[in-house]
This record gives structure tokens, C-alpha cells and sequence, in this order.
């Protein structure tokens, strides 16, 4: 069951991407396949950072160090992504708003 947990998470990560393009300035607006593209990039990216940094680098790490390496992972994935542009602004507001709704978006299913 703990596949089912990656996979809402995956989808809740793609879904807060596409809205992410209409809230913030700086920050392309997506269809679901860029987003969902844009989510698997942007996953990939974190991973790799983490298998080779460690995990307090990693985005997924807690504090100033992980919210910054998740602002440049996601001004990466646009090189990567057809479609989506974001701006040095935009990638750290996407960092802020993506790091508040990891907070609320189950790891686990109970």
C-alpha cells in the first residue's frame, strides 16, 4: 500500500503544479500532461540530488537548505519540460507553496 501513497502523492503534486501557473506570477501556466511531466522531472531531480547529497540537501529536507535546493530544482525542470517557464521569483514562490501543501498531502494511506 505504499505505492498508493506515491501515486496520490505524484497526482496531488502534478494538480498543485497546474494551479501554480494561474496563482503566481513568474510561473507558466501547465496543461495535466506538462504537469504531470513537470511532476515526474521535478521528482526525478529531487531524488537525484538526494542519492548524491544526502538527505538534508535534498528538497525533501527539511529547512532553509531544502526549500532553496527545491527553488532550483523546480527553475530546472524547465529546461526539461516543454512548456513551463518560471522565472528565479516564481521558482521560490512555487518552493513556498509546494513545501505548505507537502505538508497536507498524506504519505501514508491509513
Amino acid at each position: 500500500m505504499e505505492w498508493l501513497g506515491h501515486i496520490l502523492r505524484f497526482i496531488a503534486s502534478a494538480i498543485v503544479l497546474m494551479f501554480l501557473g494561474f496563482l503566481l506570477p513568474g510561473f507558466s501556466a501547465l496543461t495535466f500532461g506538462q504537469a504531470l511531466l513537470a511532476a515526474a522531472v521535478i521528482t526525478a531531480l529531487g531524488y537525484l540530488i538526494q542519492a548524491m547529497l544526502g538527505k538534508n540537501v535534498s528538497p525533501y529536507g527539511r529547512g532553509i537548505v531544502g526549500f532553496l535546493v527545491s527553488a532550483v530544482v523546480i527553475y530546472a525542470a524547465q529546461f526539461l519540460v516543454p512548456g513551463l517557464r518560471v522565472t528565479i521569483l516564481g521558482a521560490l514562490l512555487a518552493a513556498f507553496v509546494v513545501g505548505i501543501v507537502d505538508l497536507f498531502v498524506p504519505t501514508t494511506v491509513r
